[in-house]
């Protein structure tokens, strides 16, 4: 009987490596594929200057020239723009959520929050076209209304899920031991809140910004369809029309071939990069709250 339950465990045991290996290897492969096809075009016959292609301000494969400054450009201000508007208002309703509404309003609120992540990209793109070009148009001194502006408030409203979620649930996570501890003191339920529950709450908070940093920088099909996608031109103000690094990579993938298909991979790259640059941040960010709070 002993021997089968050893048998048992050892058999799950294999099962659960061989998932955690195809996750790994499934990593590895696509950091390979991508990597040997974006890198390609740099080397061997006939290179494409890498320095043109990161310092270029215009995307033209009819005449051999590809740029990504600008694209790269205006995915780091769309993205800056949307957390600057939807970490405070995320943060806000995830403090109301855990802190201030009553049971009954925290029922109908988070089934509501959790639809909103639900959605498709390209609904939100619909809603964006639909409702917000129209009204930038009106008051947008140029005469289009796709814009960054327009893709700022698209992502703001998509990252909101993920940031009310998982700060909502580190708001919840701090010991009702602190807020006894601050009332005690003759603290107020507000300034508890913000001098107490959020500090003890900032390791969760930070991941929930980055983790909506993540989502927003590699937003695809929403932003295909506001942002206007111009061939050339860096961004001069939020009325300008913008084209995205994964705007790019989606238009142009599913009939490229040779060096055009090698530079959108080559976007990809940058992409990666960009992907990384926030996944480290989350990592250094988490490691060094934990440390404070020790």
């Amino acid at each position: 009987m002993r021997q089968k339950v050893r048998i048992h465990e050892k058999i799950v045991e294999t099962l659960f490596l061989v998932c955690a290996l195809v996750g790994v290897i499934s990593v590895l492969a696509i950091i390979v594929f991508v990597f040997y096809k974006g890198l390609h075009p740099f080397f061997g016959e006939d290179p494409y200057s890498f320095q043109e292609f990161l310092t270029g301000t215009r995307w033209a494969p009819g005449e051999d020239t590809y740029g990504v400054f600008y694209m790269i450009v205006a995915s780091v201000l769309s993205t800056a723009g949307a957390i600057v508007i939807g970490v405070p208002i995320g943060l806000m309703t995830a403090v109301f959520m855990a802190e201030l509404a009553p049971e009954g309003v925290v029922r109908v609120m988070r089934p509501a929050v959790e639809l909103l992540a639900g959605i498709p990209s390209v609904l939100y793109g619909a809603f964006g076209l639909g409702v917000l070009v129209p009204s930038i148009r009106k008051i947008s001194p140029l005469v289009q209304g796709q814009s960054m502006l327009a893709v700022i408030l698209v992502l703001a409203i998509m990252i909101l899920p993920t940031i009310i979620s998982l700060s909502e649930t580190s708001l919840r996570a701090v010991p009702q031991s602190y807020r006894e501890a601050s009332y005690g003191l003759g603290a107020s339920k507000i300034q508890t809140v913000f001098k107490v529950t959020i500090p003890a709450a900032k390791s969760g908070i930070l991941s929930a910004t980055v983790l909506g940093i993540g989502r927003a920088i590699g937003e695809t099909m929403a932003v295909m369809m506001i942002a206007g996608n111009p061939t050339a031109g860096l961004p001069s103000s939020i009325w300008s029309m913008v084209r995205l690094l994964t705007t790019n990579i989606a238009m142009e993938m599913s009939y490229a071939s040779g060096r055009q298909q090698e530079m959108l991979f080559a976007t990809g790259v940058v992409l990666f990069f960009f992907i990384m640059i926030v996944n480290g941040t989350l990592l250094f960010l988490t490691r060094k709250s934990k440390e404070e709070q020790k």
